[in-house]
């Protein structure tokens, strides 16, 4: 490879909360054993060089005064939808800056919503978008997603449509691909999710951040290029930052097409007076996203082996948990309800000895989903196995 997947950096000590916090409370790693940061969703790789040449030589015209967004950067963006994700018809007018997705989450919400209102979301749910309807006041709706003969997660469509009228919900967040399952949704699916939001008048806030992360055998369909319909009734919002581990740069972008809808989302943005871009964040941006494809390229080949070793190991030795492949993203979810009934185990029984063990990952129910675990998989292979080895004879194992 040309590109350093393999290198375990020591991330401790540069304020990178993947390496300084443990996410369960009055757990500590057991002595002697080193921390494996597989929780919050950023990668343990090197970023991709051209990000940092980009940044140095930003750094080398020394000023760094008030700037607008150069057409480079709105350029970048649409050649990067058009390579990428197959839109043709993306223009500067309908992007704009947000400072992260949530961000942009919230200021729709605010905007299209009152206090008290009800918004429908899939479970299991984004612990974020909880997060955010939580601090705004407003309601989440669960439609939970359901497993098909072969363990793939599926939307309920049916199930959809009956909240939406029994609780007369407008709005609905739309994760594409799904976090934390790793679906990748295909483009019926998608067609006849729209399908009942328009049936329900309903607005749709599509979040998708992790839609250049696809392991091969699937493909991201943009939600707006399903129909006219849903180009229309959809707010999207994209970021490179979980592509190219940009977490901490801060930046994201919206993508709107319906003047209506853009015009409002931009006015509620710049009400909060500090929706406003970083020049370095900007250079990153662009430098990933003229630059940044075979990095990627190489990412995904390193991700899908990563995926389809967990998968294979937890089979193999951890009978009675249940993880479907991931599609996409670099998150792995563990249903471990049945494995907690099988051995009497409980569920915070069974985080916390992963945490002595050195496996710091993150709890599942707080994505609204029982008896799960959420796992990081994007660090090195020997880092990766070191974690399983460690599951294997530490962890998974009846008392």
């Amino acid at each position: 490879m040309s590109f350093d997947f393999t290198t375990v950096m020591d991330r401790r000590g540069h304020d990178l909360i993947a390496a300084e916090i443990i996410p369960f409370e009055n757990v500590k790693v057991r002595e002697g054993r080193t921390a494996i940061p597989m929780w919050v969703a950023d990668m343990s790789f090197p970023t991709a060089p051209c990000i940092q040449e980009a940044i140095q030589e930003r750094l080398g015209f020394p000023n760094f005064g008030y700037f607008s967004e150069p057409e480079a950067y709105y350029q970048a963006i649409a050649d990067w939808h058009r390579v990428r994700k197959g839109v043709t018809d993306l223009t500067r007018k309908e992007i704009g800056y947000e400072n992260g997705v949530l961000g942009g989450v919230s200021s729709a919400i605010r905007m299209l919503t009152s206090p008290g209102d009800r918004i429908l979301l899939h479970a299991p749910t984004y612990v974020g978008f909880s997060h955010v309807l939580e601090d705004l006041g407003r309601t989440a709706v669960h439609s939970p997603l359901v497993r098909d003969e072969a363990g793939i997660w599926r939307m309920d469509f049916e199930d959809m449509d009956r909240r939406l009228k029994a609780e007369k919900i407008h709005l609905a967040i739309f994760c594409s691909p799904h976090n934390p399952t790793g679906r990748v949704w295909e483009r019926r699916e998608i067609e006849k999710a729209m399908e009942v939001y328009a049936r329900n008048d309903c607005i749709v806030i599509s979040d998708e951040i992790w839609s250049d992360l696809i392991l091969p055998g699937s493909m991201h369909i943009p939600t707006q290029s399903i129909s006219e319909d849903a180009k229309h009734r959809t707010i999207a919002f994209y970021a490179p930052s979980k592509t190219f581990s940009l977490a901490g740069m801060i930046g994201s972008y919206h993508v709107v097409y319906n003047p209506w809808l853009r015009d409002r989302l931009r006015k509620e943005g710049a009400g909060t007076h500090y929706n406003s871009q970083n020049v370095l964040s900007m250079a990153a941006l662009i430098g990933a996203y003229r630059k940044g494809g075979p990095w990627l390229e190489e990412l995904l080949e390193v991700l899908n082996g990563n995926a389809g070793y967990a998968c294979d190991f937890i089979q193999d030795h951890f009978p009675g948990v249940r993880v479907m492949r991931p599609q996409g993203t670099y998150m792995l979810f563990m249903d471990c309800g049945d494995w907690c009934r099988e051995t009497g185990t409980g569920i915070r029984e069974l985080q916390r000895r992963g945490v002595e063990a050195g496996v710091i990952w993150q709890d599942g129910e707080a994505f609204f989903w029982p008896d799960s675990i959420r796992m990081n998989l994007a660090l090195p292979k020997t880092q990766l196995e070191e974690a399983m080895k460690r599951l294997e004879t530490e962890v998974f194992t009846a008392d």
